[in-house]
Order: C-alpha cells, then sequence, then structure tokens
C-alpha cells in the first residue's frame, strides 16, 4: 500500500460542469483541498460535484459558492474521499475567470 502526494490544475475555460479529477483504479484519493481563483472583476458562482461509481454513477453536489472578485477560497471544507472510478467535477457560472489546484493524497491497494 503506498501514499501518493499529487496535486491537480485545473482551469474552467466553459460554463458546463468540468470532470477536474477521477480517481483511478485500486486507489482511494483523500482531497484534501479544493483552492480556487477569481481572476474576474465579479463574483463568480462556483459549484463542485462527486460522481459515486458504487452507486450507478449518482452525481451529489458538495458544494455551491460564490467566490468574490480577484480572491481566492478553498472550498472543500472538509477532507473529501473518493474510491476507484468516482470523479470531480466543477461548474462556474462564467468562462475563463476560475482556476486553481487540488491538493491530494492517492492510496493504492
Amino acid at each position: 500500500m503506498a501514499n501518493t502526494y499529487k496535486n491537480s490544475m485545473f482551469d474552467l475555460t466553459v460554463t458546463t460542469k468540468v470532470t477536474v479529477y477521477t480517481c483511478p483504479a485500486n486507489t482511494t484519493a483523500l482531497i484534501k483541498t479544493i483552492q480556487v481563483t477569481n481572476i474576474d472583476t465579479g463574483n463568480i458562482e462556483l459549484e463542485s460535484f462527486v460522481t459515486d461509481s458504487s452507486d450507478s454513477d449518482a452525481e451529489h453536489e458538495i458544494a455551491h459558492v460564490t467566490i468574490a472578485s480577484k480572491t481566492v477560497d478553498n472550498i472543500a471544507k472538509g477532507t473529501i474521499v473518493l474510491e476507484a472510478g468516482d470523479t470531480l467535477k466543477l461548474q462556474a457560472a462564467t468562462a475563463d475567470k476560475i482556476a486553481g489546484i487540488i491538493s491530494l493524497v492517492e492510496i493504492d491497494f
């Protein structure tokens, strides 16, 4: 069993849901932070979703926040556990204004 610390950077260039991380096979992922930056001069709504591959790909909204102009925020308010095949998706109300980084550890088994 190995623990691998990783990051996954993203740039939301569209206003549709974007898969920003997929947990690999034979792995559990612990997402510690989802740091987002709003580079726009206005506030932007941001939603995050987790798709549960063990539940017929059921999708659950886990956050709906407004990111203030020219700010950075962590939208993961606690550790998010993903199992193999689960995905994390983000959706911004405005394209090309939200970017960020996900910090996580992958536990292989």
